[in-house]
């Protein structure tokens, strides 16, 4: 019978502190590469890219960044120019840390921005705002 191995630190319910910590740190050096240009691709180096998140798998060799351009337009292009320049970017993010491997980069659109949208109009339709503003 297979015996599971569980980290006495993290019960799994979420990412680890350091699933937290080198998502963090990924996200602030790719943004910084992207934000000085540092890649030698004109085309990304036109674009205005966020880096909202990054998140790690477990084992930390895997990082998803979710970015979206300025506006939110031209996400598609932006996500085909990240892709196209990812060992590159790979790299240039990988002399910001000291990790044992450098994380393989995925590139994901941040939908963040659309969800909130999503429930501010929610919370602002007729029906909701009579339900809140009900008395207990």
């Amino acid at each position: 019978m297979a015996q599971m191995v569980r980290n006495k630190h993290h019960d799994g319910a979420g990412p680890s502190q350091r699933q937290l910590r080198v998502g963090e740190l990924i996200r602030r050096t790719l943004s910084d590469v992207l934000l000085r240009g540092d890649v030698h691709d004109p085309d990304l180096n036109r674009m205005s890219i966020t880096v909202g998140e990054v998140r790690t798998s477990p084992d930390l060799r895997v990082a998803t960044a979710y970015v979206l351009p300025l506006g939110g337009h031209g996400a598609e292009d932006a996500l085909a120019a990240l892709r196209r320049n990812k060992h590159e970017l790979r790299r240039l993010v990988n002399k910001g840390l000291t990790l044992k491997f450098s994380p393989d980069l995925r590139f994901a659109i941040d939908e963040t921005f659309d969800r909130m949208d999503d429930t501010r109009r929610l919370f602002s339709s007729d029906a909701v705002r009579r339900d809140l503003d009900q008395p207990d």
